[in-house]
């Protein structure tokens, strides 16, 4: 009794499987479909001889005959019989994973997990990720909006693939800083330091301070404590845009960074700050090499448009 196995020898899959080590499972369910060296050499562009050579190296490894050979065409013996239902598991399970190798590379339901901040999800990320998506549409983010020392958590934890954070603020993970962002005054129209074209911390420190909470590293907090001064700090707020509303209604004034305020800055004075700070906005992550491979994609497309200086980025 011989069983009867189907090879889908007009696929890719099956050409390619010729390239990997388990190829000679393959060769060998194509010689029983086919029950012919000659036919399945044919199908697969491969000479008889690489066919034979390819089932003697099965039989070989098994120690044992597993094609009869005869002049009126070839039949399976008794102990081939035996070995070709695994041999038909093994060739199917390197077709599934040509499939799922070629289902990642094309980034098909694949999702990437990033660990972000609001000036960075608002103004930095959506354009790429929209430029990403014409070329992988299947691809999905999620972004998980937290602060430097929650991000570097998460990618610690590995509960984001990956994450942008103020360089400076993370120990113990890589970082592959993407550019800098300069901090300037916010004061509400009218102010008093208004009048000024630059202010200095010792103007603010007299203020009431709305500081933005950056986790357990505060540029503007060391800024003051460098130079021994003690802000008014009478507000601390998460989200950048939140202290934008809070400046508007006068309730006091803040240290923001630009980027965070292009399109957002009407009805607000913005003044450099004399003692200049800035944040090195970087990519951070783990182990490049173990980042899911949509993930490590992705991230590589960020790097190559701020390396390139696309104006969709900045």
């Amino acid at each position: 009794r011989h069983t009867r196995f189907k090879c889908d020898w007009s696929s890719d899959v099956c050409s390619s499987d010729l390239k990997n080590m388990l190829s000679r499972y393959g060769i060998f369910c194509g010689v029983i479909e086919h029950k012919s060296f000659t036919r399945t050499a044919e199908k697969l562009g491969y000479s008889q001889s690489a066919v034979s050579q390819a089932v003697r190296a099965l039989e070989l490894e098994t120690e044992t005959v597993l094609i009869d050979r005869r002049k009126d065409g070839i039949t399976l013996t008794p102990d081939g019989e035996q070995y070709l239902p695994y041999f038909q598991q093994i060739h199917q399970a390197e077709q599934n994973l040509e499939r799922k190798e070629q289902e990642m590379k094309g980034l098909k339901n694949s999702v990437v997990r990033i660990g972000t901040f609001t000036s960075v999800s608002r103004i930095f990320l959506p354009g790429l990720m929209m430029e990403f998506k014409k070329e992988h549409p299947d691809i999905r983010f999620i972004l998980q909006q937290g602060e430097y020392t929650s991000i570097a958590r998460w990618v610690e934890e590995g509960s984001v693939d990956f994450g942008f954070a103020n360089a400076e603020a993370v120990n113990n993970l890589h970082t592959q800083i993407l550019y800098r962002d300069e901090m300037v005054a916010v004061l509400p129209k009218g102010h008093r330091l208004a009048k000024k074209e630059i202010v200095s911390l010792k103007d603010l420190e007299t203020e009431p301070f709305i500081l933005l909470d950056e986790g357990e590293y505060s540029v503007p907090e060391q800024a003051f404590q460098r130079r021994g001064l003690h802000p008014r700090i009478e507000y601390k707020v998460y989200d950048d845009y939140s202290i934008l509303a809070m400046i508007r209604q006068r309730l006091g004034v803040s240290i923001l960074y630009r980027r965070v305020l292009e399109g957002f800055g009407a009805d607000l004075v913005i003044r450099p700050v004399k003692e200049q700070m800035e944040r090195p906005v970087a990519l951070v992550f783990r182990n490049w090499d173990t980042m899911p491979y949509a993930a490590r994609k992705f991230a590589s497309y960020v790097q190559m448009k701020v390396e390139a200086g696309d104006q969709r980025v900045f």
